[in-house]
């Protein structure tokens, strides 16, 4: 029987299919960006804030999702250079993510119709760009909502209450850890995404506005 639980060492693979595995169209069509994407959404928040990631496991010890994130993204961004040192600059953080060229400035986003390299992995080593900074209204948002999360589940645990069930134990796991997480908690929505946008409804968060000036939805969830 399935249940949730902390996330551990050994589910970091499993983690890594996940993330890959529930990526939107416009990552999933470059082997680059599928290659990097656990390194600048999944790996960070597990190697620097375990007590607040949290498993699906199947009932025979695989993670079949996870809700992971940070109580407080000024602490995280704080120890970013842990997680460059231990897992960008590991010899299989080397192969996925070629360090960039330079982190002097950011190269777009898009690059001959589709995501750019480059950007992606300076987004990975630069906790800045991949957290703190953006459009207008990012930092204002950051500065409230201290508090990220993220969610994934394989497309056969989709829709059966779990997702709801992840985020209330990630909840309660930020409330008890002592960090500041200000207002609460915030998250994105990739644009291309917005079917989501009613499940973070049902589960207590509510539209920011701003993200649409980046093509995304960022929603908060106050505590």
């Amino acid at each position: 029987m399935a249940f949730i639980r902390p996330f551990k060492p050994e589910d970091t693979e499993a983690a890594k299919h996940i993330c890959r595995a529930t990526l939107p169209p416009s990552l999933t069509s470059s082997p680059a960006a599928v290659r990097m994407a656990p390194y600048l959404w999944t790996l960070q928040f597990t190697t620097l804030s375990p007590s607040t990631c949290l498993v699906l496991d199947d009932g025979t010890g695989t993670a079949v999702g996870y809700v992971i994130g940070t109580p407080d993204v000024f602490a995280f961004a704080a120890s970013y250079p842990r997680y460059v040192t231990e897992v960008l600059q590991s010899p299989q953080g080397l192969e996925d993510v070629p360090p960039p060229a330079q982190l002097e400035t950011q190269v777009p986003w898009a690059l001959d119709g589709g995501v750019n390299p480059e950007c992606l992995a300076q987004m990975a080593y630069s906790v800045d760009w991949l957290v703190l900074e953006g459009v207008e209204g990012k930092r204002e948002l950051v500065e409230g909502w201290r508090a990220m999360l993220h969610i994934d589940l394989l497309e056969g645990w989709q829709g059966k209450g779990w997702g709801g069930k992840m985020i209330g134990e990630f909840v309660e796991r930020v409330k008890a850890s002592g960090g500041d997480f200000g207002r609460g908690i915030q998250l994105g929505v990739a644009g291309e995404n917005r079917k989501v946008v009613g499940f973070y409804e049902k589960v207590g968060f509510r539209v920011y506005p701003g993200g649409e000036k980046e093509g995304n939805v960022w929603m908060v969830r106050d505590l």
